[in-house]
Protein backbone atom coordinates (compact mmCIF):
# COMPACT_ATOMS: atom_id res chain seq x y z
CA UNK A 1 0.00 0.00 0.00
CA UNK A 2 1.40 3.37 -1.07
CA UNK A 3 -0.61 6.35 0.08
CA UNK A 4 1.09 9.71 0.49
CA UNK A 5 0.37 12.14 3.29
CA UNK A 6 -0.68 14.61 0.61
CA UNK A 7 -3.35 12.15 -0.58
CA UNK A 8 -4.56 11.63 2.97
CA UNK A 9 -4.69 15.41 3.46
CA UNK A 10 -6.86 15.57 0.37
CA UNK A 11 -9.10 12.87 1.84
CA UNK A 12 -9.53 14.82 5.05
CA UNK A 13 -10.19 18.06 3.18
CA UNK A 14 -13.06 16.38 1.34
CA UNK A 15 -14.45 14.64 4.44
CA UNK A 16 -14.36 18.04 6.17
CA UNK A 17 -16.30 19.49 3.24
CA UNK A 18 -18.87 16.71 3.53
CA UNK A 19 -19.30 17.31 7.26
CA UNK A 20 -19.29 21.12 7.03
CA UNK A 21 -20.62 21.93 3.52
CA UNK A 22 -21.35 25.55 4.39
CA UNK A 23 -17.65 26.22 4.92
CA UNK A 24 -15.59 23.83 2.78
CA UNK A 25 -15.85 22.16 -0.66
CA UNK A 26 -16.36 18.41 -1.04
CA UNK A 27 -15.91 15.89 -3.85
CA UNK A 28 -17.58 12.66 -2.69
CA UNK A 29 -16.25 10.72 -5.68
CA UNK A 30 -12.73 11.70 -4.65
CA UNK A 31 -13.36 10.44 -1.10
CA UNK A 32 -14.39 7.06 -2.49
CA UNK A 33 -11.47 6.94 -4.94
CA UNK A 34 -8.93 7.62 -2.20
CA UNK A 35 -10.42 5.13 0.26
CA UNK A 36 -10.42 2.48 -2.49
CA UNK A 37 -6.65 3.02 -2.83
CA UNK A 38 -6.00 1.60 0.65
CA UNK A 39 -8.90 -0.83 0.91
CA UNK A 40 -11.22 -2.81 -1.32
CA UNK A 41 -14.25 -1.28 -2.99
CA UNK A 42 -16.59 -2.88 -0.44
CA UNK A 43 -14.79 -1.14 2.42
CA UNK A 44 -14.84 2.12 0.50
CA UNK A 45 -18.60 1.79 0.00
CA UNK A 46 -19.07 1.06 3.71
CA UNK A 47 -17.04 4.13 4.60
CA UNK A 48 -19.13 6.28 2.27
CA UNK A 49 -22.25 4.94 3.98
CA UNK A 50 -20.70 6.00 7.30
CA UNK A 51 -20.27 9.64 6.36
CA UNK A 52 -23.72 10.77 7.58
CA UNK A 53 -23.00 9.31 11.03
CA UNK A 54 -19.54 10.90 11.10
CA UNK A 55 -21.20 14.22 10.26
CA UNK A 56 -23.80 13.75 12.99
CA UNK A 57 -21.18 12.97 15.62
CA UNK A 58 -19.02 15.93 14.68
CA UNK A 59 -21.95 18.30 14.82
CA UNK A 60 -22.56 17.10 18.39
CA UNK A 61 -18.90 17.86 19.14
CA UNK A 62 -19.31 21.39 17.76
CA UNK A 63 -22.38 21.85 19.95
CA UNK A 64 -20.53 20.52 23.00
CA UNK A 65 -17.60 22.89 22.52
CA UNK A 66 -19.99 25.83 22.18
CA UNK A 67 -21.87 24.79 25.32
CA UNK A 68 -18.66 24.59 27.35
CA UNK A 69 -16.79 27.68 26.15
CA UNK A 70 -18.31 31.15 26.54
CA UNK A 71 -15.42 32.52 24.46
CA UNK A 72 -16.74 30.70 21.38
CA UNK A 73 -18.61 33.12 19.13
CA UNK A 74 -20.92 30.61 17.46
CA UNK A 75 -20.52 27.46 15.38
CA UNK A 76 -18.65 29.19 12.56
CA UNK A 77 -15.76 30.17 14.82
CA UNK A 78 -15.65 26.69 16.37
CA UNK A 79 -15.58 24.94 13.00
CA UNK A 80 -13.00 27.25 11.45
CA UNK A 81 -10.73 27.94 14.40
CA UNK A 82 -10.89 25.34 17.16
CA UNK A 83 -8.26 22.57 17.23
CA UNK A 84 -10.78 20.30 18.96
CA UNK A 85 -12.81 20.05 15.76
CA UNK A 86 -9.80 19.36 13.58
CA UNK A 87 -8.61 16.56 15.82
CA UNK A 88 -12.08 15.06 16.18
CA UNK A 89 -12.61 15.17 12.41
CA UNK A 90 -9.44 13.11 12.01
CA UNK A 91 -10.23 10.86 14.95
CA UNK A 92 -13.82 10.04 13.95
CA UNK A 93 -12.74 9.36 10.36
CA UNK A 94 -9.79 7.22 11.48
CA UNK A 95 -11.87 5.33 14.04
CA UNK A 96 -14.44 4.35 11.43
CA UNK A 97 -11.74 3.22 8.99
CA UNK A 98 -10.17 1.13 11.76
CA UNK A 99 -13.57 -0.46 12.48
CA UNK A 100 -13.75 -1.36 8.77
CA UNK A 101 -10.42 -3.18 8.95
CA UNK A 102 -8.15 -0.57 7.36
CA UNK A 103 -4.62 -0.76 8.74
CA UNK A 104 -1.94 1.94 9.26
CA UNK A 105 -3.94 4.71 7.57
CA UNK A 106 -6.09 5.42 10.69
CA UNK A 107 -2.96 5.89 12.76
CA UNK A 108 -1.43 8.19 10.14
CA UNK A 109 -4.59 10.29 10.13
CA UNK A 110 -4.58 10.78 13.89
CA UNK A 111 -0.85 11.51 13.89
CA UNK A 112 -1.45 14.20 11.26
CA UNK A 113 -3.93 15.81 13.64
CA UNK A 114 -1.53 15.30 16.55
CA UNK A 115 1.20 17.19 14.69
CA UNK A 116 -1.19 20.03 13.85
CA UNK A 117 -2.90 20.41 17.23
CA UNK A 118 -0.74 18.82 19.93
CA UNK A 119 -3.70 16.55 20.81
CA UNK A 120 -2.87 12.83 20.65
CA UNK A 121 -5.92 10.55 20.35
CA UNK A 122 -5.41 6.94 19.30
CA UNK A 123 -7.86 5.90 16.56
CA UNK A 124 -8.90 2.79 18.51
CA UNK A 125 -10.12 4.77 21.52
CA UNK A 126 -13.91 4.85 21.85
CA UNK A 127 -15.41 8.34 22.24
CA UNK A 128 -19.10 9.08 22.56
CA UNK A 129 -21.07 11.98 21.17
CA UNK A 130 -20.96 15.57 22.46
CA UNK A 131 -17.23 15.38 23.21
CA UNK A 132 -15.56 18.71 24.03
CA UNK A 133 -11.94 19.78 24.30
CA UNK A 134 -10.92 23.24 25.52
CA UNK A 135 -7.51 24.51 24.37
CA UNK A 136 -6.31 20.93 24.11
CA UNK A 137 -2.53 21.09 23.75
CA UNK A 138 -0.88 18.10 25.40
CA UNK A 139 -3.97 15.89 25.70
CA UNK A 140 -3.23 12.16 25.36
CA UNK A 141 -5.96 9.53 24.96
CA UNK A 142 -4.66 5.96 24.85
CA UNK A 143 -5.69 3.11 22.58
CA UNK A 144 -8.06 1.29 24.94
CA UNK A 145 -9.63 4.36 26.56
CA UNK A 146 -13.42 4.54 26.57
CA UNK A 147 -15.11 7.94 26.85
CA UNK A 148 -18.85 8.37 27.29
CA UNK A 149 -21.20 11.16 26.20
CA UNK A 150 -20.91 14.82 27.20
CA UNK A 151 -17.30 14.54 28.41
CA UNK A 152 -15.04 17.59 28.62
CA UNK A 153 -11.22 17.53 28.69
CA UNK A 154 -8.91 20.48 29.23
CA UNK A 155 -5.31 20.90 28.08
CA UNK A 156 -2.63 18.53 29.29
CA UNK A 157 -4.98 15.71 30.35
CA UNK A 158 -3.58 12.20 30.06
CA UNK A 159 -5.78 9.11 29.85
CA UNK A 160 -2.91 6.65 29.96
CA UNK A 161 -1.69 3.27 31.11
CA UNK A 162 -0.35 2.74 34.61
CA UNK A 163 1.78 -0.26 33.69
CA UNK A 164 2.02 -3.10 31.19
CA UNK A 165 1.55 -6.84 31.27
CA UNK A 166 3.90 -9.06 29.29
CA UNK A 167 3.67 -12.47 27.66
CA UNK A 168 6.19 -15.25 28.28
CA UNK A 169 8.52 -13.72 25.68
CA UNK A 170 8.42 -10.32 27.40
CA UNK A 171 6.32 -8.71 24.70
CA UNK A 172 3.76 -6.23 26.06
CA UNK A 173 0.18 -7.53 25.91
CA UNK A 174 -2.35 -5.37 24.10
CA UNK A 175 -5.09 -5.60 26.74
CA UNK A 176 -7.42 -2.92 28.16
CA UNK A 177 -5.14 -0.63 30.18
CA UNK A 178 -6.55 2.87 29.81
CA UNK A 179 -9.35 4.61 31.73
CA UNK A 180 -13.09 4.46 31.22
CA UNK A 181 -14.83 7.83 31.62
CA UNK A 182 -18.58 7.57 31.97
CA UNK A 183 -21.07 10.22 30.81
CA UNK A 184 -20.88 13.86 31.92
CA UNK A 185 -17.31 13.75 33.23
CA UNK A 186 -15.10 16.86 33.25
CA UNK A 187 -11.32 16.59 33.61
CA UNK A 188 -9.38 19.80 34.21
CA UNK A 189 -5.92 20.71 32.97
CA UNK A 190 -2.87 18.50 33.50
CA UNK A 191 -4.74 15.74 35.32
CA UNK A 192 -3.40 12.22 34.74
CA UNK A 193 -5.81 9.28 34.95
CA UNK A 194 -3.89 6.05 34.59
CA UNK A 195 -4.79 2.38 34.29
CA UNK A 196 -8.04 0.53 33.62
CA UNK A 197 -10.01 2.55 36.12
CA UNK A 198 -13.59 3.78 35.83
CA UNK A 199 -14.50 7.39 36.48
CA UNK A 200 -18.20 7.40 37.37
CA UNK A 201 -20.69 9.61 35.58
CA UNK A 202 -21.12 13.26 36.54
CA UNK A 203 -17.67 13.42 38.12
CA UNK A 204 -15.30 16.40 38.08
CA UNK A 205 -11.55 15.74 38.24
CA UNK A 206 -9.55 18.81 39.22
CA UNK A 207 -6.36 20.11 37.69
CA UNK A 208 -3.01 18.39 38.28
CA UNK A 209 -4.67 15.37 39.92
CA UNK A 210 -2.90 11.99 39.68
CA UNK A 211 -5.62 9.33 39.70
CA UNK A 212 -5.09 5.57 39.57
CA UNK A 213 -8.24 4.16 41.19
CA UNK A 214 -11.95 3.92 40.41
CA UNK A 215 -14.14 6.87 41.30
CA UNK A 216 -17.90 6.58 42.02
CA UNK A 217 -20.46 8.73 40.21
CA UNK A 218 -20.95 12.38 41.25
CA UNK A 219 -17.44 12.64 42.74
CA UNK A 220 -15.30 15.77 43.05
CA UNK A 221 -11.60 14.93 42.96
CA UNK A 222 -9.09 17.66 43.85
CA UNK A 223 -5.52 17.89 45.09
CA UNK A 224 -4.83 17.82 48.80
CA UNK A 225 -4.46 21.28 50.25
CA UNK A 226 -0.93 22.59 50.69
CA UNK A 227 0.36 22.50 54.25
CA UNK A 228 3.55 23.96 55.73
CA UNK A 229 5.19 22.57 58.86
CA UNK A 230 5.91 25.39 61.35
CA UNK A 231 9.40 24.02 62.02
CA UNK A 232 10.45 24.47 58.39
CA UNK A 233 11.31 27.80 56.85
CA UNK A 234 13.36 28.95 53.89
CA UNK A 235 13.91 25.37 52.75
CA UNK A 236 15.18 24.02 56.08
CA UNK A 237 14.45 20.35 56.73
CA UNK A 238 14.31 19.42 53.04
Amino acid sequence: MKVSEQTLSELMDNVRGYVFPDYFPCDEERIKAITTCFSDSGTADAFMDSLPEIRRLLLTDVEAVGSNDPAADGAEEIILCYPAIKVMLHYRTAHRLLELGVHIVPRILTEMAHSATGIDIHPAAVIGEYFAIDHGTGIVVGKTAVIGKHVMLYQGVTLGAKNFRYDQDRHPLDVPRHPVLEDNVTVYSNASILGRVTIGHDTVVGGNVWLTHDVPPHSRITQSKFTSHIAFSDGEGI
